[in-house]
């Protein structure tokens, strides 16, 4: 059949860009058209990279020149724990990497990152409609149309396939009635970018703090930074050009965000309270204009492709920006489906690799969710209960993705994690420790011992690799766990004990 174009994809950030750029690369010859609301990209949430994301832009995406020229290169994530608002910033905890990291990972401005990827997109040969808004959207199985209105200009084009890469506003899943809210996980978040944020490596601080300054022997300041706290955490993150991105995520279950003048306002105040925050933020300024919130932040499309549509990216779902996971599933996600529709114009019949999708995303989506973000903000205050899960979380996803990625990412990438019977048992084994370290949390809780270690120790390790290394890591996690189990076991047995009363101090018997 005759189309105006093979593929018209909604959204020109990164999945849409990233999803155009890779099917031109597999058929030069497809007509393609990206559809892009916005005359400018802002930036978004999302502004650190994992190993898998970060592989997918060099190894798959071929943007390591541009990365390493205009981006930062992200030196692994770190954790701060407190007992006290007043305490000292060296005698926080702190967890994270000592040396610097071992794979490429980058601390990225996502308005300078789409914007490069959608002009390498069209460099390729896609066709570009900036500024336009989608006013209509007809899927048929044989042929769709798709209404625009570009500069006071309306037009309508006919097309085999439709992706949907519209990020949060879910377009193709809340029209066809796929779109839900993971109401399990009630999550909200607030974030701004800051000028005048210290520099945790300065002259100034190894003056103050020489042990802290000595233990380390990477730039703590390129990493990502996490305060931790009960109900929350905050992330920090350094931009090219100084700018650094801060931002809070809490659980409305157990954390409401202090009232105040305005957002902004709130979010700095709330930084101030955790003393890490205290001494970084301290002189600090919100940029004007840049701040944002999302409540609910958390959903997915129970179905994610049909006959001439799909949707990749945020558009297929969100769970939780703890660890960066969102670049990840914009990897798998565009490139499986740049890989399906290549096939499909190049003839071949893709009914199977499309029930593959639709059947693996969801349980994708729900083994991520439950095995690392299930009621973790229950326990993620606690710095013996967090640095255990983020041991194993990290160690798992290292050797159950990171190392098969780094062998074969142009396989790995056309496969989603947690498939088969082995990604279920990997899934149960994860969601078992997670459960085990929240229900801690809770008699912590209950027992007042919550946080009780958030002082006055440091664990900086040599940082995660894709290789058999990455077990030492694994096996502390399991013997910290395990100590918190004993640790739980003998405060519920002592509990248990019926207290005998000292001779001296017992009651008189009434005669």
């Amino acid at each position: 059949m005759d189309f105006d174009y093979d593929v018209v994809i909604v959204g020109g950030a990164f999945s849409g860009a990233a999803t155009a750029l890779l099917l031109k690369r597999k058929n030069p010859a497809a007509r393609v058209l990206i559809i892009e609301k916005a005359e400018e990209f802002d930036r978004k949430v999302g502004e650190s990279t994992t190993e898998i994301s970060s592989a997918f832009l060099t190894r798959i995406l071929g943007l390591s020149n541009y990365l390493g020229h205009h981006q930062l290169v992200k030196q692994g994530l770190r954790m701060w724990f407190a007992k006290q608002p007043e305490q000292r910033f060296d005698d926080c905890v702190e967890v994270g990497a000592k040396y610097q990291a071992r794979l490429p990972t980058f601390q990225v401005d996502r308005s300078t990152l789409d914007a490069h990827l959608l002009e390498t997109a069209v460099a390729a040969g896609c066709d570009l409609r900036r500024p336009a808004k989608v006013t209509q959207l007809q899927l048929n199985a044989d042929r769709s149309h798709v209404s625009y209105e570009s500069h006071g200009i309306h037009e309508t084009v006919s097309a085999r396939w439709v992706v949907d890469a519209s990020g949060r506003a879910a377009m193709l899943a809340r029209k066809l009635g796929h779109f839900r809210q993971n109401t399990e996980h009630p999550i909200n978040a607030v974030w701004a970018r800051f000028s005048g944020v210290k520099d945790w490596d300065s002259y100034e601080w190894r003056e103050r703090f020489p042990a802290y300054a000595n233990a380390c022997r990477t730039a703590r300041s390129w990493a990502t930074n996490h305060l931790m706290g009960h109900g929350w955490w905050c992330w920090i993150i350094p931009l090219k050009g100084g700018d650094v991105s801060a931002g809070l995520v809490y659980d409305s279950r157990l954390f409401r965000l202090a009232e105040g003048a305005n957002l902004s306002e709130r979010l700095r105040a709330h930084l101030l309270t955790h003393p890490v925050g205290r001494e970084i933020f301290a002189d600090a300024q919100v940029i004007e204009g840049d701040v944002h919130a999302f409540s609910h932040l958390p959903y997915y499309s129970a179905q994610v492709c049909g006959d001439g549509w799909a949707i990749v990216g945020d558009a297929a779902g969100f769970i939780d920006p703890l660890y960066s996971p969102g670049l990840d599933f914009c990897s798998y996600t565009s490139s499986y489906v740049a890989d399906v529709l290549a096939e499909n114009l190049a003839g071949k019949d893709v009914r199977e690799r499309l029930r593959y999708f639709n059947q693996q995303y969801p349980l994708t989506y729900r083994a991520w969710f439950e095995t690392l973000y299930k009621d973790k903000y229950f326990y993620m205050g606690d710095a013996e209960l967090m640095s255990a899960a983020l041991l194993l979380d990290v160690g798992s996803y290292f050797v159950g993705l990171v190392t098969p990625v780094y062998k074969n990412p142009e396989r790995e990438f056309l496969r989603l994690p947690f498939e088969g019977v082995a990604g279920r048992i990997v899934a149960n084994i994860m969601s078992f420790y997670n459960r085990r370290l929240v229900a801690l949390g809770k008699a912590r809780l209950a027992g007042g011992t919550y946080g009780e270690q958030n002082a006055g120790w440091r664990e900086l390790y040599d940082g995660f690799v894709p290789d058999r290394r990455v077990w030492k890591l694994i096996r502390k996690g399991l013997f910290r766990w395990w100590n918190a189990e004993l640790t739980n076991l003998r405060l519920t047995r002592r509990a248990d004990v019926p207290q005998r009363v000292p001779a001296a101090s017992a009651a008189p018997m009434n005669v």
